[in-house]
């Protein structure tokens, strides 16, 4: 199943061997869902919205799980859950990045980007945040207290989509200044030339093996 986010407010559900969508579109939302996510256990979905809302759904009824969560992000761009499902971080057009346990409660805020927030990423323990910012960098967390620990600089548009390799070894940003990026979390630099694309890019994804790195935009 993959689960989708469009302009009109709407989630829908499809069936990829079937290329058919699941039962009826699922409303709540007052603008553009722009992020989703779904839990670890894979009973639950996340989105966030224009509207300034994240939702919590089940994918078996199409209905929402809890009232929505009043973010305070203006827009919502990024949303993810924790390692272990117990919460989820989300980052916005406010510059902020917060994290909420699944009640909706709010844990904690941190504050350090100059712009926006548009991309999340945990490490596997849930020990560390990663994020990236329309101000051209890329930070770690502390996920417990929200100490800033490292600033990676190098690409020059806002990075958009962030995805850590299996080992943990590296980080991979993409960016709309049309390039993806390899870095090294040991020695927090950059590895290699940049992988140029020739527009902008939204998205990228590796598979479990680490193998490859899928990049779109």
């Amino acid at each position: 199943m993959v689960v989708s986010g469009s302009g009109d407010g709407r989630l829908r559900l499809w069936n990829v061997k079937g290329s058919s969508m699941v039962g009826d579109a699922w409303e709540g939302h007052s603008a553009s869902v722009v992020c989703l996510d779904w839990s670890p256990n894979t009973r639950e979905i996340v989105s966030g919205s224009d509207d300034g809302t994240i939702r919590r759904w089940n994918p078996n009824t199409g209905r929402q799980i809890a009232p929505p969560i009043e973010t305070g992000h203006g827009r919502v761009y990024g949303v993810k859950y924790s390692p272990r499902g117990d919460k989820f971080a989300s980052c916005g057009s406010d510059n902020v990045i917060r994290v909420w346990s699944k009640d909706g409660k709010l844990l904690i805020e941190i504050k350090g980007h100059d712009y926006a927030v548009y991309s999340l990423c945990w490490s596997k323990d849930g020990a560390y945040i990663f994020s990236g910012s329309r101000d051209r960098t890329i930070r770690t967390w502390q996920s417990i207290d929200g100490k800033e620990l490292v600033v990676l600089r190098g690409h020059t548009r806002t990075i958009t989509s962030l995805c850590l390799t299996c080992d943990e070894r590296h980080l991979v940003s993409a960016s709309s200044d049309c390039s993806v990026r390899i870095w090294d979390l040991k020695r927090n630099e950059q590895v290699g030339d940049p992988l140029l694309h020739d527009d902008e890019l939204l998205a990228i994804a590796i598979p479990p093996d680490g193998r490859y790195i899928a990049s779109a935009g």
